[in-house]
């Protein structure tokens, strides 16, 4: 040992006996003199699939040699190059598999090195806004699956990136061009990353950065050692993850279609009493055969409220209840037995007036039925007036018997309407209005619809106005 330089003695205090372990070489310039012995430096050399046994000891008076720079350990494939930039519509709708709530904001995108990140606004004036330590929202597209979805949003030119982590960003915009660019551009991006490579975090990249050699070896060979377990853990989260959404469906369709063969019939249900008899929105005959009358109660018990207390109204059957006191009204109407219009909730007679126009719309087939339409449309379109109420009052004796009284107790009921009309301003023409199209419609709606709607009016004014005539000789 007597006879080796001191340079020689210098390197070996400096470095222990593993000094050339795996593809780390240090090389320490001669330190002879004093001012050199401030000026060493070491250059440090990471090939590939670094393994380290033993973390390489630091002095700490050259603990700021150890500090190394991020591009020093990224190789020359991963610099930074802008592939595409450009504004586009931007939500992120999960994270880490959790779903998050759908919120599009435009943003300035970058696609660079195997990544997208996410700006406010251009990213030359965002950098030059950028507070101290800012990092900009990105999405590593390594393992990355894109594809174009239209069951996430209802906007057009929509398509998904989904990354191995369980993150989903969806990125948008109308003009169709850019959006197919993006896409491919995108996609092509994905399709040139090693698709089995682990690729590291780019969080990990900047603590790199601020870390000593040591820390920065321990930190590689951990990753080293447990390659499989990571990979195996990611590659199983987004086999699961891709296939949630499928089987999530498959499961709900079966669910389904063992609920709907093997559910109750509806007359089972009402034989039980879980389903009660509907009022609204039955025909007409059936409400009539289960209340055994011609006319059904609630019809009757509208119109004697409505004559009580809202013949005198203004508007009367013209102006709108409040939709649900309507809405709860006509529930209360099909789930209980017994109801009284003089409970204070049903103050407003705008809200009955509502509920029975609501009844006679929602019947499956109308007052007038289907197959009595267009005979009525021909009555009325005869030029003489005398011809015209001898054939509507043919028409009416020919109808069925719940349908002749019902027509008859609402058309007489009406007639006292328009009879105050100097109080309440309805006059025949304003109720024809009102309930032409709701008690008079064609089955299937043509191209005729305004010359049928003239013409329903006009034969519920004539029968208003020869009341009479109509319905006095139903008996013969």
């Amino acid at each position: 040992m007597q006879g080796l330089p001191a340079s020689d003695t210098s390197s070996e205090k400096l470095n222990p006996s593993h000094q050339n372990i795996g593809a780390v070489q240090m090389r320490i310039k001669n330190a002879n003199s004093h001012h050199d012995r401030h000026s060493q430096s070491k250059s440090m050399i990471l090939s590939e699939n670094v393994k380290v046994k033993e973390p390489i000891s630091r002095h700490r008076r050259n603990h700021s040699q150890h500090n190394l720079i991020l591009t020093d350990i990224i190789s020359p494939k991963e610099q930074t190059v802008v592939e595409k930039e450009g504004y586009l519509l931007k939500a992120k709708i999960a994270d880490g598999g959790k779903k998050l709530r759908k919120n599009w904001s435009t943003s300035w995108i970058v696609l660079a090195g195997g990544k997208i990140e996410f700006y406010k606004e251009s990213k030359q004036p965002a950098l030059a806004n950028l507070k101290a330590g800012y990092k900009p929202e990105w999405v590593d597209l390594c393992g990355a699956n894109i594809e174009w979805t239209t069951e996430k949003s209802s906007r057009k030119n929509v398509f998904q990136i989904t990354t191995i982590s369980g993150n989903e960003f969806l990125l948008q915009s109308d003009i169709d061009f850019i959006i197919l660019d993006w896409f491919h551009a995108i996609k092509n991006a994905i399709d040139r990353l090693p698709k089995e490579q682990i690729c590291t975090p780019r969080n990990l990249e900047f603590k790199l950065q601020r870390s000593s050699s040591t820390e920065l070896l321990s930190s590689l060979s951990t990753e080293s050692k447990e390659p499989k377990s990571e990979h195996r853990k990611s590659l199983i989260f987004r086999l699961n993850y891709s296939a949630s959404d499928t089987n999530d469906r498959n499961r709900v369709k079966s669910r389904l279609k063992k609920f709907i063969s093997r559910r109750p019939s509806l007359k089972t249900l009402q034989e039980k009493g879980l389903i009660k008899d509907q009022v609204f929105g039955s025909h007409l005959h059936l409400v009539c055969e289960h209340e055994n009358s011609t006319v059904p109660l609630f019809v009757k018990q509208c119109i004697e409220a409505v004559e009580k207390r809202g013949l005198d109204v203004d508007g009367i059957y013209r102006v709108s209840g409040n939709l649900a006191t309507i809405q709860k009204l006509r529930f209360v109407v099909n789930q209980e037995e017994k109801l009284s219009l003089d409970d204070s909730q049903w103050e407003d007679i705008h809200v009955v007036t509502g509920a029975l126009k609501m009844f006679f719309r929602e019947l499956p087939e109308p007052l007038f039925p289907y197959c009595f339409f267009e005979q009525f449309l021909e009555a009325i379109k005869n030029p003489d007036s005398n011809t015209q109420v001898k054939s509507i009052r043919r028409l009416v004796q020919k109808l069925p018997r719940p349908n002749r009284d019902t027509m008859k107790i609402l058309f007489e009921h009406l007639k006292k309407i328009a009879a105050k009309e100097s109080v309440n301003l309805m006059t025949t023409q304003s109720l024809g209005i009102v309930f032409g199209p709701t008690l008079l419609r064609p089955e299937k709606e043509t191209g005729n619809m305004a010359v049928h709607m003239l013409y329903q009016n006009q034969i519920v004014e004539l029968m208003l106005s020869e009341y009479n005539k109509i319905f006095s000789s139903e008996e013969d």
